[in-house]
Parts: C-alpha cells; structure tokens; sequence
C-alpha cells in the first residue's frame, strides 16, 4: 500500500503532457534514473561521506563528490574533465575494466581515502593524483605511465601500485618511489590477479598490505603453461591479432606464487603453498596485529578450501580450517580478524546456507554467529566496541535485501534485528567504526534513493532523495510507468521458484499479450529482486509485452540444495525450470502462449539456444547475444565448478552442457548476436554455431559488432543492440501497442 500511495503522490506532481519512453530516451542523457552515485566510502575519520557521480551531459563520465557531515553542503571534489581533458587508456587497462564491467566508464573510476582522512588517492587514464580533501584544487600528481591497482598502505606511509607488471610503492614522507619486483615481463606478472581470479574469483587486486605498514603478501604467477589463444579483433577498418593466454576448461592454469616483500626495504620471502601446484590461490589477508598471513588455497576440482596461517617472520606454517564439498566450496570475502580478542569470523556454507562462525585463532570452531533458515551476503561492519556485526540478507524476503545487526556473541544468532526498513533492495557502506552507514535503496517505483543513516538505521541527512517530482528525468515517462508483480512457482522437485512480471500497458486481461521472456539463468546472478527496474524491460511492457522473468535453480542468493541442483550438467535444469515458467504463463488468460520470446546475453545467451533447443514448440523465437556455446572454449574455474570435470576426464557431461548436442531441437527464428573482440566469451563460440547452423541448413539472423567486447559497452553499440531486438520480437511475435 505504501508503494501505491508513493506512485500516486508522484504522479500527481508530473506535468500532464507525459511522452513515451523511447529506446534513444534511455540511452540518452541524463540517466533516468536520477542522479545516481556509486564507490560511496565514509572518511576515517567519518566527517564526510564521497562518491562518483556522472556528469549532467554525460552519465558515464565519472566525477568525484563529497557530502560534508559538518555544515551539510555537497560539492563536486574533483572534475575529471578538469584533471584529464582527454583519456588514453592502455590495453593493460582496458582489460582491466572489462574484467570488473566498468568498459563503458571514463573519468575516475575509483578512489580511495588516506587514513588521516585528509587526502585522496584518485587514479584516473593510468595516472595517480593525492587530492587534499581540505583543499581538493591541490591536487598532486604522485605516479604516471600505465598506472593500476593503486592503494594507500593501512597507516599512510606509502602509496603502492603495479606498473608494467611489477609492483612500486611510493615513501610519502620522502617522495622517493621504489620498485619491489623486477621480474614481471613476458609470462611473469607481480602484485596482479590472473585472468580467472579476476573474471571468476572476484578478484581484482593482487596484493595485499599487512595493516602495520611492514609488509606486502603479494601474487606472482607465470602464465607461460596457459595456451595461447590466438583471437582476430575484428574492428571497423582493421584486424588486430590478440595472443592470450586464456585458460579453457582442461588447459594449465598459471604457476602461482605466493611472496612477502618489505616495503622499505624490498627484502623477498617465498610462501610455501604446498607440495601441489595446480591449485587456486583464492584470498590472502593479515592478521589485526600483522604477524600472520593467512591464505586460502583451492583445489583445482574446487571441491576442498584450505585456510593456512603463516608465520611472517619465520614462515612456519598451522592448518586453521578446511571447507570441503561434494560438488563445490563457494568462494568468498568474508574472514574478518578481531582486533580485541584472538579470533576471526568466517563464512562458510556447511549447514546448506551461508552463516558466519566465530573461530580462535588456531582455528577451533567456538560458535555460529548467526544460523537458521536463511543465509547472509555478507558482512558489512564490524563494532567490536558494542560488539555487533552488521550483515547483509535476505532473510525475510528472498527477493530483498536488508541489513541486520546481530551480537558477536552469538546470543542472537537465529533473531537478526533488521535495520533497513524498507522492502526492496538496500546496498548499505558503513564507515570503519560502524557507527553510521550510507544507505541505497530503490524498489520498483522508486529509483535509487541515497542517505546517511546511525546504526540503528535512523536517518541522519539525505546525500540523494531522488524523489519522483516535476524535475526528475523521469518525470514525463512516470505517468505510463509500469507495475512489477512479483510471484513465486514450484520446480519439478518442489523447490520455489521467483519470478517477476510486467503487464503491458493498457493491459486488458481479456486480450492475449506476446512475451517478453527475459533470461540470464546461470549461478552467481539473481535476476528477480525487488529494486528499481530494467529500462528495457518497462520499455518492452510499453509496447504490448508482458515481460518476465524467472530465478530457475542455480541461481545465487540461494540455500546450496537450490544451486548444487546444477552440478555435472550445465543447462539441463535450468532450462527445465524456465520451461516451468513458460508452461504457467500459457495457463494465465492474458497470454497467447504460440508468441513467447526469449531473451538473453552470456549464460542467458547459452539458455536461450537451449530454451529452442529444448521447446521451440512452445517458445517462438530468441535472441542469443554473446552465448557459450562450448563449455569447453570457456575458462578453468567457472567450467570446472560446476561442470565437475575436465573436457578431458568426462567428455559425455561437456557433450551434453552445450548447445551442439542438441542443436536439431532449434526450430524457431533466431538471431544471433556476439561482439568480435569478445576475449571472455571467444567469438569463437559463435563462429562454431554458424558452422554448425549452415550445415544442417537452418536458416537465423546474424548480428556482430567489430571491435565490441563482451558487453558491447559503447552507448551507440547498446542503442542499436537493444533496437535489433526489439526488431526482432515485434517481427515474428507482433505486438499490442496500447498507444
């Protein structure tokens, strides 16, 4: 009910001469959204909240801004066009971008904060500038040339970063910078996270400080095992041949090694990671008092996690714990060393659902944090002096996400106390103590709405009300906008399955409406929360389709009996599942069950191809954008995970995973779209498919885009993606445009 009187006081408060939400409206600036802001980081000492916002003329421009705790005034820090007028971006970063989805960003991308909390760290086109959060006009260069990963150590004695694969710190205190490795050339890479820790481990640093300044644990890996992939960049007016080491599933992976180095004075130690080398190395983090390196090392089946602590000084080593699974040990972010007792907390998934448990330090289990049938994101906070944690879950809602605090004690381990208020989707940074934190939340008619908020959840000021009035870019599109239903359907085990579902407009329920049936499908993603919307999918509803979209198992946020479903054959019951949904919306009056479409990129590009596969009797037609088609072209660590084998050791599960062993299943029209410098899905993976369609004589449409990557980021090449698609569904499904 709140939602609906919100809507109705915002539609009150439009001008009356509403217009149409238009494809060039939503690629067009400024955001429709509103004024969005993301990197949002409370200042040590919690005077100011800062964040990167895009520009009026350009959304994908990134600035600096602060909001001043103190007198309550925002104001732009660093203007990027200012800084840099024109970037020129190195290979070494673009990759880097592609790798963390921020190819479509320019201007400053990231930032961090000194711990004085009275200077900045802002990188930006490979250059590194200190910023005086006083006096942000002094900006000072501190390092130049291919520039990345930058960090200002834990005390503020040194700036670090990795130049031309090898690691530099800068003394502050003197201004002398000095390089720590020297190896890095060719294959050898230091203080950088290999290829699939970056794509598939969310790892996107390389090094890591011990919290005294005194020390850095870093990576250093050779690549020279992986197979060379030999890619043609097939851009407008050239070909450029990429060779990439890029690990397919069954390939070698890169040597890795684990160093500690001293910053002042660049002395070498070597980890010992043990007797087997084909391993992962997933996390490495210190101590609170600096003494001790813990890393966590996976096996190459990923079936067992080891968390190992290592004496700095001396290098002995003690086992802390070990994760083991029948199918895979989830990787994640959340050890957190206590400052005022010896203990840590760690995530784990051994009950089926992730919980956090308190451990001493030579690793014996004292107690669940938190338990009960519901799981935690993550960890957002920590306050060991009220001692409380402070989570992120879904615990009442598997569609939202709330934040709750809980005693590290663990007293109140099955009853978190909620928070966030609001139902809907809340993506809260805290500030160090955890006294404060600043709170993102939107649900389905509210875009992203941005305050500063006391522990307790209490507000304390609005950095961006972003309230649906007459001056929001919104404004003239809000009076044709769309409602999100939100439902839930049983898999053939019984498991619940959720979807949403956008009604077209106009919507008459004694008319039959074509669907829009949009798809991503694959673990680590979960597509059906209640936040504010997909663009293109109100766009779609506008023009007559009911648009849905369902969380088939695998999907993530999930107990493990939900995503484990998938293991040892990709898209089997995935699509099983979303041919559930597609066999529901035929029993609803207002469907016309002979025009569902289906929709999707990556792995929803791989499902639609198996969604025709596998019922072009009842879905009519698809898009396919930069599918997998393969899993045998992909990489190590994704395929492996939950494939459960090598291409090598059970042929028959790679055979029956991808899209060619069933390819005489496709009857529908399809289009088939892949960007030709894709170097995560190989447009290899589509140019085998056309082979494959051309000789049994199947006849599809075909779009590429030279010199696009995975995500076709430029905004002319979205603009006209998103244009083909829309082509294609009201070609063969028609259309109810209500207008």
């Amino acid at each position: 009910m709140r939602l609906l009187l919100c809507l109705l006081a915002a539609l009150s408060a439009v001008p009356a001469s509403a217009e149409r939400l238009t494809l060039d409206r939503i690629h067009a600036d400024p955001a429709l959204s509103g004024p969005g802001v993301r990197n949002l980081r409370v200042s040590p000492d919690g005077e100011r909240v800062t964040f990167l916002r895009g520009r009026a003329d350009n959304q994908f421009q990134l600035d600096l801004w602060e909001y001043n705790m103190k007198d309550k005034t925002m104001r732009r820090l660093v203007d990027s066009k200012k800084l840099v007028p024109t970037e020129n971006l190195s290979l070494e970063e673009k990759a880097r971008r592609e790798r963390a989805r921020t190819a479509s960003l320019s201007g400053i991308i990231n930032y961090s904060w000194a711990p004085s909390g009275k200077q900045i760290l802002v990188p930006i086109a490979g250059d590194l500038y200190l910023v005086d959060a006083g006096n942000p006009d002094n900006a000072r260069k501190v390092a130049s040339g291919n520039v990345g990963d930058p960090k200002i150590s834990p005390k503020g004695r040194y700036v670090s970063f990795v130049r031309d694969q090898n690691l530099f710190v800068i003394d502050l205190s003197t201004g002398k910078e000095r390089q720590l490795t020297t190896d890095g050339k060719g294959t050898v890479h230091n203080g950088e996270a290999e290829f699939v820790a970056q794509e598939e481990m969310d790892q996107h640093t390389g090094y890591y400080w011990a919290p005294d300044d005194s020390a850095i644990a870093y990576r250093r890996y050779d690549e020279a095992p992986v197979p060379v992939a030999r890619r043609f960049e097939i851009f407008a007016d050239r070909t450029e041949v990429i060779d990439q080491h890029y690990p397919a599933a069954g390939d070698p992976n890169v040597l890795i090694d684990l160093m500690i180095v001293d910053p002042a004075t660049g002395s070498q130690k070597k980890v010992d990671l043990g007797p087997e080398k084909d391993i992962y190395l997933v996390r490495a983090d210190w101590s609170a008092d600096a003494k001790t390196l813990v890393f966590q090392r996976q096996t190459r089946d990923q079936k067992r996690l080891d968390l190992v602590a290592v004496d700095a000084a001396s290098l002995a080593q003690r086992p802390l714990l070990t994760e083991t699974s029948k199918t895979w040990v989830a990787i994640n972010d959340d050890l957190h060393f206590l400052k005022k007792r010896k203990a840590f907390i760690w995530a784990s998934e051994r009950s089926g659902r992730n919980h956090l448990y308190m451990f001493d330090l030579n690793g014996k289990l004292m107690y669940p944090i938190t338990r009960g049938e519901w799981g935690v994101d993550n960890i957002l906070a920590i306050d060991e002096d009220a001692g409380k944690v402070y989570i992120s879950s879904n615990k009442d809602a598997v569609i939202d996400r709330q934040t709750y605090a809980l005693n590290l004690d663990g007293s109140n381990a099955d009853k978190p106390v909620r928070i966030t208020k609001q139902d809907g989707i809340h993506s809260d940074t805290f500030s160090r103590n955890g006294k404060i934190f600043v709170d993102t939340f939107s649900d389905p008619n509210t875009p992203p709405q941005v305050s500063i908020r006391k522990a307790d959840g209490s507000l304390v000021e609005w950095i961006e009300k972003n309230e649906l009035n007459a001056n929001h870019p919104y404004a003239k599109y809000l009076p044709d906008h769309l409602p999100t239903e939100f439902g839930s359907i049983k898999a053939k085990d019984g498991q619940t399955l959720y979807y949403s579902m956008i009604k077209p407009s106009g919507f008459n329920p004694a008319k039959r409406y074509p669907v829009f049936l949009f798809v991503y499908g694959g673990p680590h993603s979960q597509q059906v929360t209640r936040g504010w919307g997909n663009m293109f999918k109100q766009y779609m509803a506008q023009q007559g389709f009911v648009v849905f979209t369902l969380d088939n198992r695998g999907s993530s946020r999930r107990e493990r009996q939900f995503t484990d479903v998938i293991y040892g054959e990709l898209g089997k019951h995935e699509v099983e599942d979303q041919l559930t949904g597609v066999d529901w919306l035929a029993t609803q009056s207002f469907v016309d069950p002979k025009r569902v479409g289906v929709f999707g990129w990556s792995y929803g590009g791989f499902m639609t191809l198996r969604l025709l596969e596998a019922g072009s009797d009842k879905i009519a037609m698809g898009v396919s954008v930069a599918p997998v088609t393969d899993w045998a072209l992909y990489d190590t660590h994704y395929t492996e995970q939950f494939v459960g084998a090598t291409p090598k050791s059970n042929p028959e599960a790679y055979k029956q995973s991808g899209v060619f062993a069933h390819l005489d299943g496709l009857k529908s029209p399809l289009l088939l779209v892949h960007g030709m410098a894709d170097d995560n899905v190989l447009f290899t993976n589509s140019t085998r498919l056309i082979d494959a369609l051309v000789n049994r004589n199947v006849q599809f449409e075909l779009m590429t885009y030279p010199g696009a990557k995975h995500g076709i980021s430029s905004r002319t090449g979205q603009r006209h993606v998103y244009g083909m698609i829309e082509a294609f569904f009201k070609k063969n499904l028609g259309g109810t445009d209500a207008k």
